[in-house]
């Protein structure tokens, strides 16, 4: 069987047996795959039945289409129901940060084939897999303070386990990277031209990763952010982002007030709780803690004015020129981001069902 071609027939997950592999199709090519409710609600249930099938040695997921494995999730679905009350999207988040959880631990080789964009919800069924591959294609992003949210999806410890402050950096300036900056960062694993990618999907219904990758697996394209590192270092150590902003405009560099720039086009609320949520991720053990952290603040998010804001002027009107509230990072208060980490109680809280031992833990 070759890599997916353009499909938009059958249900938005396309599951499959081929040979030892158990295989998994997004299926929302016109959508760039993004997630729904359902999407994964059958994920979660096809990799459960796949975990209990001797018969499947490895499990395989790809994105219909030519433009990327996932966008993230549905995000005018999120629009709406906030508009709403946000019900259902806490609903949403509960199974969606479940299914990452599953996917980290799963006991058998889960495979993600993170060609095109890969982005949002896009990296949690993929980024925490246990053989993660990459293309000269990928795109890899956590772009959600853009919108006025945060990175989510267990996004913040995958962030802020990356070498120095490169996690920093690519969550408060929702900076895309190539294939060498995602295995720098630790997103990805392992390298295989887009041209080989029918092979390799080919391979793993008769051989181990291991095999197909020994067979279709090239050299990691260098990291074009190594060579900035020594500005990314110092400037996103500083403890507060708008020491960080300075910092960055007075190194001078180019590229550093490009970053400047950038993050100060983003929601100030979401920057600021975005750094906050990176440095405790840092000193949260497991992934289900971050998870927990991440509910907790994706749901104070959902009540806000800039989630609604940011979504309006980037897919609903795209005049791309949000009305943050407050508008500068000075004006947002130490209250306005801890309040976003505050428990939900024993109803609220997000817990974990206990899942299978293995994978990228």
């Amino acid at each position: 069987m070759s890599a997916p071609t353009e499909r938009a027939d059958g249900p938005d997950v396309l599951l499959e047996r081929d040979g030892r592999a158990a295989r998994a199709v997004l299926n929302r090519p016109r959508a760039l795959n993004a997630l729904t409710h359902g999407m994964v609600r059958a994920l979660d249930a096809a990799l459960a039945g796949w975990e209990r099938d001797d018969s499947v040695a490895a499990v395989v997921l790809t994105g219909a289409g030519e433009r990327g494995l996932c966008a993230g999730g549905d995000i005018r679905s999120i629009y709406d129901d906030a508009r709403a009350g946000g019900t259902a999207t806490r609903e949403f988040w509960r199974d969606e940060y479940r299914l990452n959880a599953r996917i980290a631990a799963y006991p058998k080789p889960y495979v993600a084939v993170m060609d095109g964009i890969v982005m949002g919800g896009g990296v949690g069924v993929s980024a925490h897999a246990g053989v993660r591959v990459v293309t000269e294609r990928s795109k890899i992003a956590m772009p959600e303070t853009g919108i006025g949210f945060v990175p989510d999806v267990g996004g913040t410890r995958l962030l802020s386990r990356a070498p120095g402050e490169l996690g920093t950096h690519l969550a408060l300036t929702a900076s895309p990277v190539g294939a060498g900056d995602a295995v720098r960062c630790g997103l990805a694993d392992h390298y295989v031209p887009a041209g080989r990618l029918a092979g390799f999907t080919a391979e793993l219904a008769r051989s181990t990763p291991e095999e197909a990758l020994a067979a279709f697996a090239e050299p990691v394209p260098a990291a074009e952010l190594d060579a900035h590192r020594e500005w990314i270092d110092a400037c996103y150590a500083a403890d507060t982002a708008e020491e960080i902003v300075d910092r960055l405009r007075s190194d001078g560099r180019p590229e550093a007030l490009a970053a400047a720039d950038a993050i100060t086009a983003k929601s100030p609320t979401a920057v600021k709780v975005a750094l906050a949520s990176l440095r405790r991720a840092r000193r949260l053990g497991t992934l289900e803690e971050v998870l927990v952290q991440e509910y907790r603040v994706s749901c104070a998010a959902l009540s806000s004015h800039d989630l609604v804001e940011g979504i309006r002027a980037q897919v609903v009107d795209k005049d791309r020129s949000p009305r943050w509230s407050p508008p500068e990072l000075a004006e947002v208060s130490e209250a306005d981001v801890l309040r976003h980490f505050e428990p939900l109680g024993d109803a609220g809280d997000l817990d974990f069902e206990p899942t299978g031992t293995g994978g990228r833990r």
